[in-house]
């Protein structure tokens, strides 16, 4: 069952994925070629600032999910109930003092850019960020409720639906009106809609939440609660620090259009990081399944298979972009939207070595481990803002993502497996060490043939990027597979797909006949 769940949720979470990913690939052409450079900047620029103040939430989504694994596999509704009157309370609280923050920083928005652009109404436009930001709280609850029950595939299709609808009614507002105004407004339409449906439909699936009648959550739990949101602060101020901070410090320190142009490779990123946390995302309520019904051996077992095909993932797309990415911008927005190799290189690192972490927070967080890493994320932060704000005076944007680099290699990259393996696999993480250096060998090694056979193709032109794009897809599995073929972890992965995926490919096929 456990497995069954997290094939359906990532079937339908890639396949929407990529669909949107067209889409805005599309949209986003168009709002450059309408509202040009400095709009891209300053929404990235907003985006940046309310995902800071996204810091009210606390991290009570992720506690409060962890704490719905076990009476959703017992069945137990009416401490369901409970749990999901706490998490209606604190996120419309949270959506209120979002709204009134959002407000209070408004007048003060030229502290973050180094010089005001001639943009009108720019106060307006950070409010209509603020409104998007709030109101995707009043509602969102629920979602969690469908995902942690192993039913994310649900929340997924609601969500790439609206995603795909907004991007195009977007992209007709543009053309007809060239308001950034109206392009907002939808948006804000749009995140409403899509959360007032999820409620209804979580409200079908369990429809004992309308019962009124909802007991006290016992002590115990409450206590648990308690002490997973005080360690998940620490983890949601470390991950917005990291993840948000580049762009303020760019627009500070360097400009609003080089936060335009680091946008394009944000959006390319970003969708990646979407597509494959949705495969991470799809098993985090089995593996929480599986942390309360099985054994230590078991857990160990299925987080090596997690690490194996985390690092095919993440070392396979690192190539691609490395290859990729530059020549990609180029045919698509343009030669003057590329960055320097050297920026676009310690984007990339940055992008494996996170990458790298999402086995182990995957278990982490389904393991309910959070609480013994609670104070890295504070160190994380402190390196990473002292580090790029040094590195930007001297060195630029490369100083701003060196930082980010500096902070990972100093603490995430050791502490969270550490903690892991303590806590949660009760098992020493030296073997997790092995295997990481192994496998970053390997990428490099992979890499490094991979780019030698594209060097006669290297000239900027479609018919030579799609050659390129076919040796990336081909090369680097190659050898993967090669390598792994015969391990027990990749075994294990195989009969996953032959049995839930090419099983019914044939009987398709069968029927088809």
């Amino acid at each position: 069952m456990r497995t069954r769940s997290s094939i359906i949720n990532l079937f339908f979470a890639l396949s929407g994925q990529i669909i949107g990913l067209l889409v805005s690939f599309f949209a986003r052409m168009v709002f450059i070629e309408i509202l040009g450079t400095e709009y891209l900047g300053l929404n990235g620029l907003f985006t940046n600032i309310l995902s800071i103040l996204s810091l009210v939430e606390l991290g009570i989504g992720p506690a409060i999910a962890y704490s719905l694994y076990k009476p959703l596999a017992e069945k137990d509704e009416k401490k369901i109930k409970a749990l999901m009157k706490l998490f209606q309370k604190a996120y419309i609280s949270i959506g209120i003092i979002i709204l009134f923050l959002g407000i209070g920083l408004t007048p003060f928005l030229g502290f973050f850019i180094k010089s005001i652009p001639d943009i009108p109404h720019i106060h307006f436009l950070f409010l209509l960020f603020v409104v998007n930001t709030a109101i995707s709280y009043f509602y969102s609850y629920k979602r969690t409720l469908i995902i942690s029950d192993q039913k994310r595939y649900i929340a997924t299709i609601y969500r790439y639906s609206f995603f795909i609808i907004l991007n195009i009614v977007q992209i007709i507002v543009l053309y007809l009106t060239h308001n950034f105004i109206l392009f907002l407004i939808s948006q804000i339409v749009a995140t409403f809609v899509e959360n007032i449906l999820v409620s209804k439909k979580a409200d079908e699936l369990y429809p004992y939440l309308k019962d009124k009648h909802v007991q006290k959550i016992d002590k115990n739990t409450l206590t648990e609660i308690k002490k997973n949101v005080r360690a998940m602060i620490a983890h949601k101020l470390g991950g917005v620090v990291v993840t948000t901070t580049d762009n303020l410090i760019i627009s500070k320190f360097v400009g609003l259009i080089q936060v335009g142009l680091y946008s394009n490779y944000q959006l390319i990123l970003n969708a990646l990081n979407i597509i494959t946390s949705q495969i991470f995302s799809s098993i985090i309520a089995s593996v929480g399944n599986l942390g309360v019904t099985e054994t230590n051996e078991k857990k160990k077992f299925i987080f090596q298979v997690t690490l194996l095909l985390n690092f095919w993932v993440f070392s396979f797309i690192t190539i691609c972009l490395v290859i990729l990415i530059n020549p990609f911008i180029e045919l698509w927005v343009g030669q003057e939207y590329v960055l320097n190799t050297y920026i676009v290189l310690i984007i990339i690192l940055n992008f494996y070595l996170t990458g790298m972490r999402k086995g182990v927070l995957t278990f982490r967080d389904a393991l309910g481990v959070f609480w013994y890493d609670r104070h890295k994320p504070i160190f994380e932060s402190i390196i990473n803002l002292t580090a790029s704000l040094l590195l930007v005076q001297k060195f630029g944007m490369v100083g701003v993502f060196l930082g980010t680099t500096i902070s990972s290699l100093t603490t995430v990259f050791w502490i969270e497996p550490y903690v892991l393996y303590k806590y949660g696999l009760k098992s020493s993480v030296r073997s997790y060490f092995g295997k990481y250096l192994f496998y970053t060998f390997v990428t490099i090694m992979t890499l490094f043939i991979t780019f030698i056979i594209t060097i006669p193709f290297r000239e900027v032109n479609l018919v030579n990027f799609l050659i390129q794009l076919f040796i990336c897809l081909i090369v680097p599995n190659l050898i993967f597979l090669g390598l792994f073929y015969k391990t027990k972890e990749f075994q294990y992965l195989y009969n996953i797909i032959n049995n839930f995926v090419l099983k019914r490919i044939k009987e398709k096929l069968k029927l088809l006949k």
